[in-house]
């Protein structure tokens, strides 16, 4: 049986047109929801729900668009990618 809160982390890379931009996505299930929770941490906000893991990166790449989108038409400040989980880090 899967924890409550079991992350699932995936390191994805995301190259389109107009934001070349490798942004990292956090996926977990949450027994709460029910459902997979995709989010991505250097965008504020922007998150997703799915039944599968799968779903909620499917709709957490839709919502990733938007929130560019809606950044853009505002004149906002698009953040580069900056999260990386500790299992990423280098130590020095």
């Amino acid at each position: 049986m899967m924890q409550p809160l079991h992350i699932i982390c995936l390191l994805l890379a995301f190259v389109r047109e107009n934001d070349m931009a490798d942004y990292h996505i956090n996926i977990f299930y949450r027994k709460e929801d029910g459902g997979y929770i995709a989010d991505i941490p250097d965008l504020e906000f922007c998150s997703a729900f799915g039944l599968s893991p799968e779903q909620a990166l499917a709709e957490v790449e839709l919502a990733k668009k938007a929130w560019l989108e809606a950044a853009r038409d505002a004149g906002k400040p698009i953040p580069p990618p900056r999260y990386r989980p500790v299992i990423y880090q280098v130590s020095r």
